[in-house]
């Protein structure tokens, strides 16, 4: 790519290859930010899954405590599963996004390389990714507390 500043007296050439360089770099931005999306998705999903679980689990052991229900295993068995399910479909879904978002990266580069793009704008550090991460955690923490009676919702 040339080093030229582009103006509209420039060839005609130059400025359709500007162009065009311009709506690919920000075609990447556009793909950075639908990835973010799907990760949204994924973290509503899994937070809908981890937390319902958690209250069935907590309304069947409050049942318990105060005599109200024999067993109800079944049914805090089926709030484990879905903390369990909550859990590892936010798993994938990050591993998805990083393994996606570092061919992304590799991609953008590549082209950068070739002199096909610009590549002034930087990837930021997806907070969606971080947010993700903190679910994860706490998801964690819930069905160690579920299931071992350990940690701080136990």
């Amino acid at each position: 790519m040339t080093d030229q500043h582009v103006t509209h007296g420039s060839n005609p050439d130059l400025i359709s290859v500007e162009l065009s360089s311009r709506r690919t770099g920000m075609s990447f931005q556009r793909t950075r930010m639908s990835a973010d999306r799907t990760l949204m998705s994924v973290i509503r999903t899994s937070l809908s899954l981890i937390s319902f679980g958690f209250t069935i689990y907590q309304l069947i052991e409050k049942l318990k405590e105060n005599s109200m229900v024999d067993h109800g295993a079944p049914i805090r068995n089926f709030g484990v599963t879905l903390v369990a399910l909550g859990i590892a479909m936010l798993v994938f879904g990050i591993i998805y996004h990083v393994q996606f978002m570092l061919g992304l990266r590799d991609e953008r580069k590549a082209m950068k390389i070739d002199g096909l793009i610009h590549g002034e704008s930087k990837f930021p550090v997806s907070l969606t990714l971080v947010t993700a991460v903190l679910l994860l955690l706490i998801g964690i923490a819930a069905i160690m507390s579920m299931v071992f009676h350990i940690g701080p919702f136990g």
